[in-house]
């Protein structure tokens, strides 16, 4: 008969950005053990409060299924003698697993025949299973930063403080750090003052339900929801959707209780960021827009309770969050005191990294390259000035008093500094835009100092730490250099520019060594700086849904402009579909595989004796200088059709003569011939890598 498995670990209150990454843990720990232990089961469900992750297994079998298992021995050979009788070998393999020698049988393996033993396993009491398998799920589960308590040995997110396995009705035994299983829980902090005694597993969710704990996250958060949208109509707006928010909301609350608060007018003058960095990130407080998208002076909160003393509750949040801005409205008033440019040189006392400088320094090679960029991509007079402007004042918020208590802001306040100081629309906009993007699925930059000083920024930070032997390895990337390097192929693809990252990495390498910096050589870290690129670019193709080969025949032919090697891989993406690829990837791979070993030389006409290679001659040359001119200007498609046109002369080369004849200089001249051929079919990249 099937019963229900409860498993509740008890805890101090766990982080929020613990919770959902213990639930996907313990359910796919719990998933695999069971299999493993052959315990079928109906359900998994995981359960988690700031005080508790539960485990709720339902119609769990009481005993484990029965299994049958051919269990393989000695060969043949060893396991009967000359007249088949059976040796100690098959005497011994037999008693070992239980069964009679008259039970064994012959099965190949690999072409050999061996003994097998066609045994039985019969299937164990689950509640025999259940206290050894509990305390292995429990001990599996990590977290980013573990804690001790008391003199144990033993890390978890928090202490625990109670544990309740429950198979049934019966309790599962068993000891782990002190605490004794049982059938006992615990309500709400406040709202519950007695311990919840559970008769059986499946009155779980019921029974904590009226000790006010609501142990289903995705119910918490309907529930929050229904209640911040009714709040938000009540005044004429909305809360817009904010999932990374609503995440942590959810994991905060055991029994929530929205609530609506008053921003004091006096602060609305704020600008927007200024009112909702405080609210969102140290308060976690929703704010409120009108449906023009404007901001309400109202927030709403998320109590861990009930109605009780809601008022109470309402005026202490917004007493907290006035203090808040209250210090807000000094930083702004005193920031406003010296205009930006006035604050760059402050920028000196700030230490950037001890190996790399302070972030005045920073500053000039920011501006340094952003120079060298905007020269490149053509950038000129107003342009050029503009790029500049904005990468001499981008950092200079990080010395506000706004930015020292609120560093979500930075970038934020700077671009509302400069128009305050005066500066031109477009220098305030780069400032804004060139932290961007920020994360993955932020906006990007879409003025030109904001691409270009972005670009600039996260290529000094990448060489930076490269140059000083720091690289992102496995999992870790402290400085978040994965990610930079990610928002650089983004803006460049985005804006389509098309100029050589090498170049860039140079330059940026430049500045470094001239500030008086030791890095690591340049020739050790550019081609680990290259390949670090290539795999940023290799995932955006993959990403959007080119095979695999595809990307890595197109980056063979380098990927140094990025939206060159991008332009490749999609025309090849395109082409390869299409009948007339297959005669043509054949071509190119005859005659590269022939012409791969030898160093090729130029072709001599005058050594050309078939018609077929004269006729191949001839083509090439007919075509040769518009495809060069086309490939220069990477217009990829029209290359490939210039290309495409060799297939048949070649095609009719190889059904004419041999090209490793013993003719030394007729046999160099045909290779050399069919190396140009490789060139021209390989427009796309290396055809030979596709599967």
């Amino acid at each position: 008969m099937a019963n229900d498995f409860l498993l509740e670990i008890g805890t101090e209150e766990i982080p929020a950005k613990f919770s959902a990454g213990a639930m996907t843990q313990l359910e796919e720990q719990a998933r695999k053990r069971f299999a493993e232990l052959r315990l079928s089961y109906t359900d998994v469900t995981i359960y988690a409060t700031p005080r508790r992750l539960a485990l709720l297994v339902s119609g769990l079998e009481e005993k484990q299924d029965d299994l049958n298992m051919e269990v393989k021995g000695p060969a043949v050979k060893a396991a009967y003698d000359a007249n088949g009788a059976p040796t100690k070998a098959a005497q011994g393999f037999a008693k070992g697993q239980g069964v009679t020698v008259e039970d064994l049988f012959v099965q190949e393996v690999k072409g050999v025949p061996c003994v097998f033993a066609r045994k039985l396993e019969t299937g164990i009491e689950t509640l025999t299973i259940l206290p050894q398998l509990a305390q292995d799920l429990i001990n599996a589960l990590h977290f980013p930063k573990p804690m001790r308590w008391g003199d144990l040995d033993f890390r978890f997110a928090r202490p625990i403080r109670w544990i309740v396995a429950l198979y049934g009705s019966e309790v599962v035994p068993f000891e782990l750090v002190g605490l004794e299983s049982g059938r006992t829980s615990r309500g709400h902090r406040t709202l519950a003052t007695e311990l919840v005694v559970l008769g059986q597993a499946s009155d779980y969710r019921e029974a904590l339900r009226k000790a006010y704990v609501i142990v289903d996250p995705e119910e918490r958060k309907s529930e929050i929801q229904a209640q911040i949208k009714a709040l938000a109509e009540n005044v004429g707006g909305e809360v817009p959707e904010d999932e990374e928010l609503l995440a942590e909301v959810i994991h905060l609350v055991e029994y929530p209780t929205a609530l609506l608060g008053q921003v004091a007018p006096l602060y609305m003058h704020l600008p927007e960021a200024v009112i909702t960095t405080p609210m969102r990130e140290h308060q976690r407080y929703f704010p409120v827009r009108a449906s023009d998208g404007k901001l309400l002076p109202y927030f709403i909160t998320v109590r861990n309770g009930d109605t009780f003393a809601l008022d109470t509750v309402r005026a202490g949040n917004e007493k907290v969050l006035k203090a808040r801005l209250e210090d807000a409205a000094f930083y702004y008033r005193e920031d406003q005191k010296l205009p930006l440019s006035e604050l760059v040189p402050k920028l000196g006392k700030i230490v950037y990294h001890e190996k790399l400088g302070t972030v005045e320094q920073r500053v000039e090679r920011l501006r340094g390259l952003s120079r060298f960029m905007a020269e490149k991509l053509g950038f000129e007079g107003a342009g050029q000035d503009a790029i500049d402007r904005t990468a001499y004042l981008a950092k200079a918020d990080l010395v506000t008093l706004m930015v020292s208590d609120f560093p979500e802001l930075q970038g934020i306040m700077g671009a509302d500094y400069a128009k305050i100081s005066g500066e031109k629309p477009e220098v305030c906009q780069g400032i804004l835009e060139h932290y961007q993007p920020r994360y993955a699925g932020d906006a990007l930059p879409v003025s030109d100092p904001g691409r270009v000083v972005s670009i600039a920024d996260k290529i000094d930070a990448i060489v930076g730490a490269f140059s000083i032997g720091i690289q992102p390895t496995g999992s870790q990337d402290p400085y978040a250099l994965r990610r930079q390097a990610q928002g650089i192929v983004a803006i460049l693809l985005d804006s389509g520019w098309e100029i050589s990252l090498s170049e860039l990495l140079r330059e940026s390498y430049r500045y470094l060594t001239e500030q008086g910096t030791s890095p690591l050589p340049i020739e050790d870290i550019l081609p680990l700086l290259q390949d670090f690129f290539q795999q940023r670019l290799r995932f955006v193709l993959q990403e959007q849904g080119l095979r695999y080969d595809t990307v890595e025949a197109a980056l063979s032919s380098g990927g140094d402009d990025l939206n060159r090697a991008v332009k490749r891989a999609r025309v090849l993406s395109e082409k390869r579909n299409e009948e007339s690829f297959i005669p043509y990837s054949q071509a190119y791979t005859r005659c590269f595989n022939l012409s791969k070993k030898e160093v090729l030389q130029a072709i001599d006409p005058s050594l050309l004796v078939d018609a077929t290679e004269i006729a191949l001659e001839k083509a090439i040359a007919l075509r040769i200088e518009r495809f060069d001119q086309t490939l220069a200007r990477g217009n990829y498609e029209v290359a490939y059709t210039l290309a495409e046109e060799l297939v048949a002369p070649i095609e009719a080369l190889f059904q004419a003569v041999m090209i490793m004849v013993e003719d030394e200089a007729l046999k160099r001249n045909r290779l050399a011939l069919l190396g140009q051929c490789v060139v021209m079919l390989g427009c796309l990249g290396d055809l030979s890598v596709l599967a």
